[in-house]
């Protein structure tokens, strides 16, 4: 017999202010629990000294996750000069330390050469992966793993204040940017070193920032639930967007009534007015709503990809 999921069945996404000293996946289990959700994922990994947007994807919303981890992103950040570490953040040893003798319009100078498309070298302090584990864990013994320059997107990188040895700085990048790797190539550019002193996400593809929300005001809701003892979730539920706001950056097509169930039954079909190449959100206009996204296969048709279970 099937082991019954521990649970709610809900669908949709949240936006999560996530606080210092928390990781992605301690928020996303927090989080998880609050909603008391049988299913959970998050979008995209903050580092416990990052603050700011954490959408939480939730039940058959998880399936759309990578389409936020790839969303651009926006940033708010303060970059302190004259120190070099070994994570290029406050949490790592320090490893050199100059004095900064750096003008503003010298850091102006300078930050013109990270805008637009660049490559960046990942840092080892990364999560990205390695024979199957992440480089922070290469890293923690020592271990430096040669690493390939990757191609970024720095579409916007303004100076918010300078002052003394400080640096507040708001970057609005491409998905794979590391914020602690462009702070530590400015300060070896500006040549006095930097590490990212605080770090505040304030976008995420096109959420709202307005829709955040804190672990104290998401666990107030909760208490107020558990309190009443009605198991009405509304309070709660009602804070989740859509799951489809998550691939709102795809084409939209529309698959009449008649044929919905051969698409979610795993078949391509004919879509009217459909785009002649890449992937679809898919909709039935039946009261169905959003389905899936589907792939435009090699005939023109439309081919299920990643279907809601409904």
């Amino acid at each position: 017999m099937a082991r019954r999921s521990k649970g709610r069945a809900i669908n949709g996404i949240v936006l999560l202010n996530k606080p210092l000293d928390f990781s992605s996946n301690q928020a996303l289990q927090k989080v998880k629990g609050i909603f008391y959700a049988s299913k959970a994922g998050h979008t995209g990994a903050l580092d416990p000294l990052a603050t700011g947007m954490l959408p939480v994807c939730l039940g058959e919303a998880t399936k759309f996750s990578q389409f936020l981890l790839d969303a651009d992103k926006a940033y708010l950040v303060t970059a302190r000069l004259g120190i070099r570490t070994t994570t290029s953040d406050a949490d790592g040893e320090v490893v050199a330390e100059h004095p900064v003798n750096v003008t503003e319009q010298q850091l102006l100078q300078a930050c013109e050469q990270f805008r637009g498309p660049i490559k960046q070298v990942p840092s080892m302090f990364s999560a990205l992966k390695h024979q199957g584990k992440p480089l922070y864990y290469y890293a923690r013994q020592g271990i430096d793993i040669p690493r390939e320059a990757r191609d970024i997107t720095i579409y916007d990188l303004q100076i918010h204040r300078f002052e003394n040895d400080e640096v507040d700085m708001l970057v609005r990048c491409s998905k794979g940017t590391y914020i602690r790797s462009l702070v530590d190539d400015l300060g070896q550019l500006l040549g006095c070193g930097a590490y990212v002193s605080a770090l505040h996400r304030t976008e995420v593809a096109d959420y709202p920032i307005e829709k955040m929300m804190t672990f104290e005001q998401l666990q107030q809701l909760r208490d107020q639930i558990d309190e009443d003892g009605q198991q009405d979730w509304s309070a709660l539920d009602d804070l989740l967007l859509p799951m489809d706001t998550a691939v709102e950056s795809l084409p939209q097509v529309e698959i009449p009534a008649m044929f919905a169930a051969y698409f979610m039954n795993g078949q391509a079909v004919k879509v009217a007015n459909a785009p002649c190449e890449g992937q679809v959100r898919v909709y039935v206009p039946d009261g169905t709503g959003f389905v899936g996204v589907g792939q435009i296969d090699d005939d023109g048709k439309v081919a299920p990809k990643r279907l809601v279970v409904l």
